[in-house]
Formats: C-alpha cells, sequence, structure tokens
C-alpha cells in the first residue's frame, strides 16, 4: 500500500515519541543519530517520554491532524503506550504508526524484519513512505475499565509473573526476560484457567495463556509460529501442567517454535478469546502489566496502518 503525503507537503510531517529511558537508558545515547537519520526525509517534531504512562497520555492529547505519521521509538512496552494514546483518538484522526527499535526487546519489529537495534532499518522503512495494514487486538475487562489494545501478545499466568521479575533484571538487558521467564517456570505454578475461544469452552491447569498477534514474544521466544499480523486471527498458546523434567525439555524449543509439537500444550486460532477464571488474574500485553480476568480479547482486522 502506498502512503499519500499531505497534499502540498513534499516531505513527510512526523511526531516522533522517544523513550529515553529504553534499554536501560541506552537508548538516550541513539537519540542524535535518530534525529538526524529522519531529518532527511522528515520535518519532525520531538516528544520525548518523561516516565511510565507518559507517552499514552500525551499521545491522546496531542492533535494529529498536524502530522503525516507517528513514530515509537523505544522498546515493546513504548510501542504499547503510544498505540493506546493513538487509539485514544477517534478512528478518522489517527495516523501510520512507524517504529524504531531502541529497546531491549522490541518483539513485534520482528514482524516488520528488524532484528533488537535495527533502529536505522526502522527509519528507512519509515522512509519509503508506504504502509500496510495490520491487525490489532483489543482487550475489555469486565470490571468498568476501559479497553486497551495491543500490537503483539497478551498473556496471563507466567507471563505476567516474569514480567514482574524481569523488571528486577534489567540490568543485564536483552537475557532479562528469558532468565526471568525460565526461573517462574522452574517454579511450575499453574493457574485453573477456564476460556472460551471462538465461543468454545476449555479448561485446563496451566502454567500459562497467551493470546498473540505475531509470532514473537520477549527478545527472542518464536511463541506463535503460525501468527499473521493481518490475517484476522489471535494464536492462542497454552502450556498445561507437567513435569520439571518435561519442561526442562520444552523450554529451549520456544526459540524456534517448537514447542507446539510438544502433546503439553495447545494450540489453535480464533477471532475471540475469553478468560474467565481464575477471577483477578493479571494480564501481560506487550512488556506491560495491565487490566486482569474476567476479559475478552477481540482481534481487530487490519484496523491499523503501520510504515513497513
Amino acid at each position: 500500500m502506498q502512503f499519500v503525503r499531505c497534499p502540498g507537503s513534499a516531505r513527510l510531517k512526523l511526531l516522533l515519541v522517544f523513550n529515553p529511558h529504553a534499554a536501560n537508558r541506552r537508548a538516550a545515547q541513539l537519540l542524535p543519530g535518530v534525529r538526524e537519520a529522519m531529518a532527511r526525509f522528515a520535518d519532525v517534531d520531538l516528544l520525548q517520554t518523561r516516565g511510565p504512562g507518559d507517552a499514552e497520555t500525551r499521545v491522546a492529547q496531542v492533535d494529529l491532524s498536524d502530522y503525516d505519521g507517528l513514530i515509537a521509538a523505544g522498546g515493546d512496552g513504548t510501542l504499547f503506550e503510544v498505540l493506546n494514546g493513538l487509539y485514544a483518538h477517534p478512528r478518522e484522526r489517527r495516523r501510520p504508526l512507524g517504529l524504531v527499535p531502541v529497546g531491549t526487546g522490541n518483539a513485534f519489529a520482528r514482524d516488520l524484519g528488524l532484528l533488537p537495534g535495527d533502529w536505522k532499518k526502522g527509519i528507512a522503512l519509515i522512509g519509503r513512505s508506504t504502509t500496510r495494514r495490520m491487525d490489532v487486538g483489543r482487550v475489555e475487562m469486565d470490571r468498568g475499565e476501559p479497553p486497551f489494545f495491543f500490537l503483539n501478545i497478551v498473556g496471563a499466568g507466567l507471563p505476567a509473573d516474569a514480567m514482574k521479575s524481569a523488571e528486577r533484571l534489567k540490568f543485564v538487558g536483552g537475557p532479562a526476560y528469558s532468565l526471568a521467564a525460565f526461573w517462574r517456570a522452574m517454579v511450575l505454578k499453574t493457574y485453573p484457567l477456564s476460556f472460551e475461544i471462538d465461543g468454545k469452552n476449555l479448561e485446563q491447569d496451566a502454567l500459562f495463556i497467551e493470546i498473540s498477534n505475531t509470532r514473537y514474544t520477549g527478545r527472542s521466544f518464536l511463541m506463535a509460529p503460525a501468527a499473521r499480523a493481518d490475517d484476522g486471527l489471535l494464536d492462542v498458546t497454552v502450556v498445561r501442567r507437567l513435569s520439571r523434567h518435561r519442561l526442562l525439555r520444552l523450554f529451549p524449543t520456544i526459540y524456534r517454535g517448537r514447542h507446539v509439537e510438544h502433546p503439553e500444550v495447545f494450540a489453535c486460532q480464533g477471532r475471540s478469546v475469553r478468560i474467565d477464571a481464575p477471577d483477578g488474574l493479571l494480564l501481560a500485553p506487550d512488556g506491560e502489566l495491565r487490566g486482569c480476568t474476567p476479559a475478552t480479547i477481540t482481534c481487530l482486522h487490519r484496523d491499523l496502518e503501520i510504515f513497513a
């Protein structure tokens, strides 16, 4: 899909939302290079985030009519916040979203062909001024909280436990989530899940449930190898109760997406997933912690334009 620039404009006008705290504050050193590279094809306004939640709040308040696109520079958490700030605007006022991966994980970037640290390649994609429409996940909770949106993945059980542990390991950089996930997995804590996929009710005593829009989670877990970001489907992965011995055999296979071949792993696709129980189970979307069960997760088919 060819992106059409604003009438009468020879250059793009972009809002760059930059998280200098990404990658344990190492991203701040990249800001001059990012601005210089983007200035070759765009007029750029800079919004530097000041802390957790700041990007979402400020993007929700900005007048997007002044811009041709919105760029999230940071990790998965930054992208999550920018996306939710963008979705605070009516559909007709939303702008295409671009990604400059300068964070630790950048799992969603993998589906754009970008590896962690590929910020120059990410800027080059934006400079091509072409977009594609991609699916967005919507999470609605029963407790009256406003819905939130995700591009990558939302999980419950082990993913939320690992997120809390990874916060204490950020100083190690990229491997933080992998180490935290392995440590929490070895505890073998399970949850009595009751969930529904496109009207089919299921129950499992499980380590976790992950609902994926794209293939990767964390830095390098190929959680949903069959996922496509524009197919209108969510990929569901559930790991049932298993022994520590079986877990040690299964865990390394997640890096290659071979875990779905194990009998302890349930994997399927659906347009809508509802998690009813256990009540109050914390949710982990796109490298963040937000909301809890009961919750309904739906796929918004090709709802967002992405620079790609």
